[in-house]
């Protein structure tokens, strides 16, 4: 059986980045695992189950599966996790991802063991992606480098931070993921014509956002050979 981790965000994950590829996967047969940085329960973006944001069917959904499903109810600790154990990974965003998940040396390690391993896949998303900026490689440079990647881009950001990067519940910002992923030496393109965007670079796959969820996860299924 294929198997895949969801490694969710306490700070506040974007409900649909996780929702949709944890319920496509299982759809698909997947065996799934969550875990969170502390083993805490994942705690949702409430922008993301508000009905006049995302609409009242994802909302409901959304909530359902974050209220509901048993695996999001007991996650395992992210320093406890055995990546050798998993056949993808599933980083989904959120802005939260920057104060937990993106800064957790637990969740770079697994990154990199599982981009640099024999048959491992990673699926990054949104803010998530952010944690390429701080991901080493085995040689000791940025995981990301010379990587096609798309992201959260700066021009979505502007349009939610407030003149001091503040976000709407207050909280500063601390960075922009497309600038710190570029810095890092990422191919960044987040291909801000397209209605989705969902980049492939060997076995590292990146989503930009909320609407590319559901091809991110169908994107994971096809390089996994999961039919």
């Amino acid at each position: 059986m294929t198997t895949a981790l969801f490694v969710v965000s306490e700070e506040g994950y974007w409900g649909e980045e996780c929702v949709d590829p944890l319920q496509t996967l299982s759809d698909a047969g997947v065996d799934i695992d969550v875990a969170t940085p502390s083993g805490s329960k994942a705690v949702v973006d409430q922008r993301s189950i508000d009905p006049e944001n995302v609409g009242e069917e994802t909302a409901e959904r959304v909530r359902d599966v974050h209220e509901n499903d048993e695996r999001m109810q007991n996650p395992i600790p992210l320093a406890n996790v055995d990546g050798d154990m998993y056949d993808a990974v599933v980083f989904p965003g959120g802005h939260g991802t920057e104060w937990d998940v993106n800064q957790d040396r637990h969740a770079r390690r697994l990154l990199r063991d599982t981009v640099e391993g024999e048959d491992g896949k990673a699926l990054v998303v949104c803010h998530a992606v952010g944690l390429l900026a701080f991901t080493r490689d085995g040689g000791g440079g940025f995981l990301v480098e010379g990587r096609d990647v798309t992201g959260f881009p700066n021009d979505w950001e502007e349009d939610i931070v407030d003149e001091h990067d503040c976000m709407p519940d207050g909280r500063k910002l601390p960075y922009y993921v497309e600038d710190e992923v570029s810095a890092a030496g990422g191919n960044w393109d987040a291909e801000l014509d397209s209605e989705t965007s969902v980049r492939v670079d060997g076995d590292l796959l990146t989503a930009r956002g909320p609407e590319s969820s559901h091809e991110a996860a169908t994107t994971l299924l096809e390089n996994l050979g999961v039919k």
